[in-house]
């Protein structure tokens, strides 16, 4: 394990006295997901740097923050792990993307040799593509082809000419000026909620900034004065927008498809569907128990937009179920690892190492897809002791195998942080459960 999240500087004079056999792998965020790409690749031995802003709010190459030994703070749960061998901070790239380049290539020329970059969010996946830092291999498509599968504009429009099916969206003219998708917009405010109705549903073109400016990728608002002022928020702050009707979504029918696509193409495509069968919250939270699913319909319709977007690499791809429409809807697509990243994994379909293997000289190929279920104990068992009615979906044997960690040595079932052969991230959950802070991501 990584003994230490370490300040920029500690990091680099701690691998220039190390030597790796392979390209060592960069993963970033260092919290839930990127724990379980960590493990994805340790599992055939590939070396793991967890790259992190850290968690004392100072900037990656600031003293400010760090102690007397270059360590600095971080309270997510990757770095603790086995699969990890170092971890420490980069400049967070949404603050400063040159200082985020200059800190990741420094990092690479202490190690003496290339490396291979596993962005786990958004802003990490982006962040490489953009920075491009000399001597980092990225096993996913570039920029251009990030953007434009990110772009929800592109993404509905791409959904249209493919008969995918999408919930009904208009473009605002509202906000066009600060589009950067080439479709047109489709409606005026008052057309829109004339179109829709409420409540419905305003979604940015690109959430980064959405996010960053409202605190949330997605607002509901219940009436026309809300609509306008949500609207009139994100003209004033140069965002496009889009009003989305309120999907009537059938709760625990959320299917994915986990995939990675090589640059050979869909035919080549590593694919798994997994079904997001309890969420917490419920309705809308993050997925806390996962199993593999037989849509193969969903798997088409995925590959499809990916195929023609031109991406490869690691990729999720969301549906939800309409009940008033009875379809699939595609409401997302995520270009790069995801919080349950692991069930595929036990499934059979490890997509990082298969990411990794296309872009070095290692080799991979599945065993094949067997039924799995992935679940986060830490939301499952709040769900399990909340008010709201929650009928527990595993069995008693399910628990004993957990308890006893049986699940680690066969059978179908896996975790998310909770792994007895590796026991430090779930001993830092429950370090940092009972404390007044929290990451800065729950993923």
């Amino acid at each position: 394990m990584a003994e230490q999240f370490r300040s920029t500087e500690a990091l680099i004079d701690a691998l220039a006295d190390v030597s790796f056999d392979r390209p060592p792998a960069l993963v970033s965020n260092a919290h839930v997901t990127g724990l379980g790409v960590a493990r994805a690749l340790d599992a055939h031995d590939v070396p793991v740097i967890a790259l992190d802003r850290p968690s004392d709010g100072a900037s990656g190459t600031e003293s400010g923050g760090a102690g007397s030994d270059g360590t600095r703070r971080h309270d997510g749960l990757a770095p603790p792990s086995d699969a990890v061998d170092f971890a420490g901070a980069v400049t967070y790239p949404l603050d400063d993307l040159d200082g985020f380049r200059e800190d990741v290539e420094a990092i690479v020329d202490a190690i003496g040799r290339e490396a291979v970059a596993f962005g786990c969010m958004d802003e990490w996946a982006l962040a490489y593509a953009r920075a491009n830092p000399e001597g980092v291999r990225l096993p996913f498509a570039g920029v251009d082809t990030l953007d434009d599968v990110l772009n929800k504009s592109e993404l509905y429009a791409t959904c249209e000419a493919l008969g995918v099916p999408y919930p009904e969206t208009y473009r605002l003219a509202e906000t066009a000026d600060a589009a950067t998708g080439s479709p047109e917009p489709d409606a005026t405010l008052d057309e829109a909620a004339e179109a829709l109705g409420f409540p419905l549903v305003v979604k940015p073109e690109l959430k980064r900034d959405f996010e960053e400016a409202f605190g949330t990728n997605v607002l509901e608002v219940a009436n026309r004065e809300e609509f306008a002022d949500a609207v009139g928020a994100a003209a004033e702050e140069g965002i496009a927008v889009m009003a989305q009707k309120r999907v009537d979504i059938a709760t625990g029918r959320d299917h994915s498809l986990a995939s990675y696509v090589p640059p050979s193409g869909v035919e080549d495509a590593l694919a798994v569907v997994g079904n997001a069968a309890v969420r917490f919250p419920q309705q809308f939270g993050t997925s806390c128990l996962v199993e593999t699913a037989d849509e193969p319909d969903i798997e088409a319709r995925a590959l499809a937009v990916l195929d023609d977007a031109g991406y490869h690499g690691i990729s999720e791809s969301e549906f939800v179920y309409d009940d008033d429409r009875g379809e699939f809807l595609l409401l997302d697509v995520n270009t790069r690892p995801w919080k349950w990243i692991g069930m595929p994994v036990a499934a059979g379909a490890n997509l990082p190492m298969a990411a990794y293997a296309a872009v070095t000289d290692a080799e991979y190929e599945s065993p094949g897809i067997e039924p799995t279920r992935w679940v986060y104990l830490r939301d499952y068992l709040a769900l399990l002791a909340g008010d709201d009615a929650f009928w527990d979906q595993l069995s008693a044997d399910d628990w004993r195998r957990l308890v006893s960690g049986d699940f680690e040595r066969g059978g179908n079932l896996t975790t998310g942080v909770y792994r007895p052969s590796d026991p430090a991230p779930a001993a830092k959950l429950f370090e940092t459960e009972f404390v007044d802070r929290d990451y800065y991501c729950a993923c």
